[in-house]
């Protein structure tokens, strides 16, 4: 199974505007990326299931050059990696400003035809 086969429960809820995650079925612990078995516990039995969007900023970078030619009218641009509520953590675009334990919630945008994670400031969070 590839990559991209793994992910694909993933990809195909961004492009429904659903965030998911992978949780073991055996410990319950959540996958920080698609795995094939748990990095808890070792079990092969885990599950997809769909995230609130809610957590807290881990870590955070501006980027100033753009990676392709699509992001470049973005730059500079905020990418943070958020700790869900669920305990899995993803990478999305912030906003600048941001910081290290502030509260967000995530949405999902279209750039050039490709779903992308962007996380907002939850107020009084």
């Amino acid at each position: 199974m590839s990559t991209s086969l793994l992910s694909k429960p993933f990809t195909d809820g961004l492009a429904q505007g659903v965030l998911r995650y992978q949780r073991c079925e055996r410990c319950g612990a959540a996958q920080r990326l698609a795995r094939y078995a748990c990095t808890a516990c070792g079990e092969s039995t885990l599950g997809w299931h769909d995230a609130a969007g809610t957590g807290r900023v881990f870590s955070l970078t501006e980027v100033k050059r753009a990676p392709t030619d699509a992001f470049k009218a973005m730059a500079p641009y905020t990418l943070v990696l958020v700790d869900l509520d669920e305990g899995a953590r993803l990478m999305g675009h912030g906003r600048a400003g941001m910081a290290i334990g502030d509260r967000v919630r995530a949405s999902v945008f279209t750039l050039d035809g490709q779903p992308l994670i962007r996380f907002e400031p939850v107020q009084g969070g």
